[in-house]
């Protein structure tokens, strides 16, 4: 069995933590490789890396979510937490690319499609959700794939 590359980073970055006594960090990234074990148990696959950008995308999407009912809620105690775990986990993702970068990203995928309507954003999507995983926020992504559409 072949580990990813972003599992053993993971691995890695936990033993760091653990040397470092930085209990915090330790509890993420274990709860990251935690939900990596759980899907290879469950699905009986070796997460690969790009399932594992996937997880940890859908990890940081989950503690936005979260950070943002706190805050409503007016806990901000709770919701700087979720923001300490979200900064802990984009640690393993790619850089995060700007609202130009993903244009650029849309627009070759257009050009490529000749997506002119609504009806062509799941095909798009299709398109572009592999070349943006883990290094946008999909919710971003959909909303500028919709902006270009309606143009």
């Amino acid at each position: 069995m072949t580990d990813s590359t972003l599992k053993s980073r993971l691995t890695d970055a936990m033993k760091d933590a653990m040397r470092a006594k930085d209990k915090d960090r330790l509890g993420v990234i274990r709860m990251a490789l935690a939900e990596f074990k759980r899907v290879e148990v469950d699905e009986r696959i070796e997460v690969d890396d790009s399932r594992g950008l996937a997880l940890l995308d859908k990890m940081v999407k989950q503690r936005r979510d979260a950070a943002s009912q706190f805050s409503d809620a007016g806990r901000q105690d709770l919701a700087d937490k979720e923001n300490a775990e979200i900064t802990v986990l984009q640690d393993f993702l790619p850089k995060q690319l700007s609202d130009d970068e993903i244009n650029a990203i849309i627009e070759a995928a257009v050009s490529e499609t000749g997506a002119a309507s609504m009806q062509d954003m799941g095909r798009l999507m299709g398109i572009v959700k592999p070349k943006v995983q883990g290094a946008a926020d999909m919710g971003v992504v959909s909303k500028l794939i919709k902006a270009r559409l309606s143009n």
